[in-house]
């Protein structure tokens, strides 16, 4: 195949930016010119690429030749920093991290390399951030998932630790008698969204049946300020209690979600650059855990 590096480009503006109108206005060409550079790139793999509903999606073939595009993005800017050059456009890394870690230590962590990339985060549930990493939509992602997805390599970060959490007032309204099974199975309870298992698996472990009251609040800030509200009880990371004048509903009912870096196996100094400010920001706000890369 002999494949065009400003068809590549269109490939990889229109599936970040979701439409072709809006890949044309990344890009400062026209969305005629965006279609027709997607039309003959498809022409040279033979191969759909994209489906083009608003907003696109992408084909089997399509996450395939993304990956390449994303690839030699990264490495285009590296050669031209090794050479003496600044880039003419920074590169973008698409990289997707859960809710609670971008919350609290990952922008910290990624603030010093302003102006040396640019970052487009994908927020996703820590178990399902490797989804993302499969389908090539995402280089690299906090994810609560070890193995390492085929083509990339995994690095434990650290653990964020759990505590069911409420008010005072909440817990000496429905848990007098501390958190039994009964009062689990009537007291409101806060969840961030429906992929968010942290309170079933507590609840699951105190032997619960059923499911309790729960109000969904899908912002990690606001699910905690919807805790210290009294909307309900939830699990609360040690790394956002902070002052909120929250109680600790059972001290045995932690939950440790330990956490790992994974990125596509390519030798790219931004890439690595984005991985040791995560790792250096993990070492910071983690609670400790045994580094080391896996194949």
């Amino acid at each position: 195949m002999d494949l065009d590096l400003g068809q590549l480009r269109a490939l990889d503006a229109t599936v970040r930016e979701g439409t072709l109108e809006a890949a044309a206005r990344a890009l400062h060409v026209t969305p005629s010119a965006i279609s027709q550079r997607l039309r003959a790139l498809e022409v040279s793999t033979g191969r759909i690429l994209l489906v083009r509903s608003k907003p696109v999606q992408v084909t089997e073939s399509g996450q395939a030749v993304l990956r390449l595009a994303r690839q030699i993005d990264v490495l285009t800017a590296d050669v031209t920093r090794e050479l003496g050059d600044e880039p003419v456009d920074v590169p973008t890394l698409p990289v997707a991290v859960n809710a609670d870690s971008m919350a609290t230590w990952v922008l910290p962590a990624l603030a010093p390399l302003a102006g040396e990339v640019a970052l487009d985060l994908h927020r996703e549930d820590q178990e399902h951030t490797s989804a993302l990493l499969r389908a090539g939509t995402v280089m690299a992602a906090v994810t609560a998932q070890a193995d390492p997805v085929p083509g990339c390599t995994s690095t434990r970060l650290g653990s964020m630790r759990y505590r069911p959490m409420a008010t005072p007032e909440f817990a000496a309204r429905w848990f007098p008698d501390g958190p039994t099974p009964e009062a689990l199975a009537r007291a409101p309870v806060v969840v961030f969204d429906r992929k968010d298992d942290l309170q079933h698996r507590y609840l699951s472990a105190r032997a619960v049946p059923g499911i309790p009251p729960a109000t969904y609040v899908p912002a990690s800030a606001d699910f905690v300020a919807a805790v210290a509200l009294g909307l309900g009880w939830g699990m609360v990371p040690d790394l956002q209690a902070g002052d909120l004048h929250l109680v600790e509903l059972d001290p045995a009912g932690t939950v440790d979600v330990v956490l790992y870096w994974q990125q596509w196996k390519l030798r790219s100094a931004t890439l690595d650059r984005v991985r040791e400010a995560v790792l250096a920001g993990a070492a910071r706000a983690l609670d400790p855990a045994d580094p080391g890369a896996r194949a």
